[in-house]
């Protein structure tokens, strides 16, 4: 049930990309944008059509805030790939866009994923109310900026040359930046719709953003280059220190099941209407890419 309904959301919002991308000029750029947003689980995207549910908000009604995290989650992978950053060759199975490319496509088709997310989230499509579309749209800058992934990236960066290894307090904050910013938004972005309160979403991403981490920790171990869609075993040659190299692979998986279940707690006042919400905690920590 839960698979069908990811693949569902998954379709619904490439059509939403494709939309957006169907009058754009044909360059290698815009080639690259569609090849860029292709594919993937779109977790952060289903994360916002299963909260936008939960207040009754149809998903042709939060199809473009889901779009929208997901251009930007796109262009943070495009960034992330490129040789001055994690220097990977592999991507959900395919080539980086910098190397199917080059570099100077692949750093233009960020920039442009990125500018696109928040031509989505400001265009009166996606909600009639001008404040609301602003409450998107500044949120989002603030996950993805500075105060978020951009600073998480930041920190992993200087982790590498600091001489010595993250303690868990510091992972903990990092990886809080750098992956768990953007499926924080997601998962309130049904609440900013709403015009409701965030809370209970805030503090069932928090926990499932850490998960999600800690399961690519022990996936970076244990995975299957085949199935992942992208290197394995990146981080013990890089020396970085991880969740799994501090706690061990058995207690990074009782810590990952333990923020599961604190997610699954943080859905209790949505009752039943939260189970597929609950369904994405444990999925985070059972997949296999």
């Amino acid at each position: 049930m839960f698979q069908s309904s990811l693949k569902s959301a998954a379709e619904r919002i490439e059509t939403r990309l494709t939309e957006a991308l169907a009058g754009a000029a044909d360059q290698p750029v815009t080639q690259a944008m569609r090849y860029a947003v292709s594919g993937g689980k779109r977790l952060r995207g289903f994360l916002v059509l299963e909260s936008a549910a939960l207040y009754d908000i149809a998903p042709e009604a939060a199809v473009d805030a889901a779009a929208a995290v997901e251009a930007l989650h796109a262009y943070s992978l495009v960034h992330d790939d490129m040789p001055c950053m994690d220097d990977d060759d592999l991507r959900r199975g395919q080539p980086t866009v910098h190397v199917k490319w080059d570099d100077g496509t692949a750093l233009l088709t960020g920039d442009a994923l990125q500018t696109l997310a928040f031509e989505l989230l400001s265009a009166p499509a996606c909600h009639p109310d001008p404040a609301v579309r602003i409450d998107l749209v500044a949120s989002l800058a603030r996950a993805s900026g500075i105060d978020g992934m951009v600073l998480g990236q930041a920190q992993d960066i200087a982790a590498e040359t600091a001489g010595r290894s993250l303690t868990l307090d510091e992972i903990t904050e990092l990886q809080a930046n750098k992956t768990g910013a953007l499926i924080r938004w997601s998962a309130e972005a049904g609440a900013r719709l709403a015009r409701a309160d965030i809370a209970p979403l805030t503090a069932y991403s928090t926990a499932l953003g850490l998960a999600f981490q800690i399961a690519d920790d022990i996936l970076d171990v244990e995975g299957d280059a085949a199935k992942t869609g992208k290197r394995v075993h990146k981080d013990a040659e890089a020396g970085k220190a991880t969740f799994v190299s501090l706690l061990g692979l058995d207690g990074a998986r009782a810590r990952a099941l333990a923020l599961v279940e604190e997610a699954e707690a943080a859905l209790a006042p949505f009752g039943g209407r939260a189970d597929p919400l609950k369904a994405a905690a444990r999925f985070v920590i059972s997949r296999e890419s």
